[in-house]
């Protein structure tokens, strides 16, 4: 039986509820890992195609610009679907949006593991990157929504940590496949196979999850709210005869994008932006092309290849978790500061010896440069959108941060290729050192900090600015 009680009058009592009382039921701490779950599907969709895009380059003779094509379409496809997805998630909410995404990811990996042709793949990828775009904003809303201001931070940015449990179990995947089915169909088998986890997470999603309180308290009226807080923390929850019938106002897509821009929130917006866009496009460049670069490293080893990838990208598990458990006392900025001066090491180191160094030397940098992103710029990116704006705005500016992910996820994609063919490695690295300085350059000019910040509290003189 419920021995707390909770009367609510408005749907600020429910946010405050939610934002000050720890998440302590098993329930909500299960939510939260159903939520990072679309992570794992996410980042095991845009890393399993690079790991068989050597057997996929071989069997369809493709030229760097079509690579370059086939690994940034499924980024291009993100960026429509966080465009489109981040305000539908605030309108029509977060358990829809996070769902309907799921299907998508199973029906386009199955899709794209059985395609014919270049073309098929491309448009499968496509439609891969749109669920990706979408499942961002719901879920980090999700989570953001379910778990105390003291610790949200730490909660919503343990998505990096499961990222490269994805990666890496990408790898640990390979290694069996290669082995029973060879080289040739390995990518086949490594995309097709994403529908898996995907099927795992819908299943788990549409079994344990519901609306988030937060936004069902300014969109699906009280009663509502109260129910689900009722059966999540397991307290009693009344909701009182005076309570006042707030709803949300209706905005159009574009009303909710603008209103990110307005003098309360741009400098926030401008900073997730950069952080997001930055360290998109030094990930994608680096992290996704980690087969890549070991195979220039190691030759034309393939196990030595997928093993290398293994163990640097376990580099990005052991910063996703430190990271994660520092958030509150650190800050974003800072670590995504400490992230981006590492990265700048390693790329220099990169650029400056890499064709003089031993290759375990270089294969350390790599590992470095990983665990750096990890630690650091990239989980605050999208973590600080998640945490910068208050509910009604939440999966809109997380659905922009991400589409500014995309665009620098685009640009490391298709760059990437062409510049490890016309300069080699070094000359590569020397030019991506420009991304993490922009990077440290902005976190340590705008001083912006979400942790511990009340993002709900809004003066009534810009509500009546935004209902005018």
């Amino acid at each position: 039986m419920p021995t707390e009680s909770l009367t609510v009058r408005s749907p600020r009592d429910i946010i405050d509820y939610v934002n000050d009382h720890p998440t302590g039921t098993g329930r909500t701490r299960i939510l939260a890992l159903i939520a990072l779950g679309g992570i794992f599907v996410d980042a095991y969709d845009f890393t399993s195609l690079g790991i068989g895009m050597g057997s996929l380059t071989k069997q369809w003779d493709l030229g760097a610009g079509q690579v370059g094509l086939l690994t940034s379409v499924m980024a291009l496809g993100a960026l429509v679907g966080a465009l489109a997805g981040g305000p539908l998630v605030d309108r029509i909410g977060r358990y829809k949006m996070f769902v309907l995404d799921l299907i998508l990811f199973v029906v386009a990996a199955v899709a794209a593991g059985l395609a014919p042709n270049y073309g098929f793949l491309v448009v499968c990828r496509f439609f891969l990157g749109v669920g990706v775009g979408i499942d961002m904003p719901a879920s980090f809303s999700f989570i953001a929504e379910f778990t105390d201001r003291r610790r949200k931070g730490g909660y919503v940015n343990f998505w990096q940590a499961m990222w490269y449990v994805a990666v890496v179990g990408a790898a640990i995947i390979a290694l069996p496949l290669l082995l029973l089915a060879g080289s040739e169909n390995l990518w086949r088998w490594m995309v097709g196979l994403g529908a898996v986890p995907a099927l795992i997470v819908l299943l788990l999603r549409l079994r344990f999850t519901e609306e988030s309180p937060m936004w069902a308290a300014q969109n699906l009226g009280l009663q509502e709210a109260a129910s689900i807080l009722r059966s999540s923390y397991k307290i009693n929850v009344v909701v009182a005869p005076d309570a006042a019938a707030e709803r949300a106002p209706t905005e159009s897509p574009l009303q909710r994008l603008r209103e990110l821009f307005t003098p309360r929130f741009r400098i926030r917006t401008a900073l997730a932006s950069i952080i997001s866009g930055t360290q998109a496009a030094q990930y994608f460049a680096v992290g996704f092309y980690i087969p890549t670069i070991a195979a220039v490293l190691f030759g034309d080893d393939l196990v030595a290849t997928i093993l290398a990838t293994l163990v640097i990208n376990t580099f990005g598990i052991i910063g996703g978790v430190l990271q994660s458990l520092v958030t509150a006392r650190l800050g974003m900025r800072l670590l995504a500061g400490i992230g981006y001066t590492l990265i700048i090491i390693c790329t220099l180191g990169l650029a400056i010896g890499s064709d003089s160094i031993s290759v375990w030397i270089s294969t350390g940098l790599v590992a470095l440069f990983v665990f750096g992103q990890s630690f650091g710029p990239g989980p605050q990116g999208k973590t600080m959108a998640a945490l910068s704006y208050p509910t009604r705005l939440r999966g809109t500016g997380t659905g922009w941060a991400e589409s500014m992910s995309r665009v620098g996820s685009i640009i490391g994609f298709y760059v990437f290729p062409l510049l490890l063919a016309s300069l080699g490695l070094a000359g590569t690295m020397g030019w991506l050192t420009v991304i993490p300085a922009v990077g440290l350059v902005a976190v340590l000019l705008i001083k912006w900090n979400p942790i511990g910040a009340d993002v709900e509290d809004e003066p009534a003189v810009q509500q009546s600015e935004r209902r005018s």
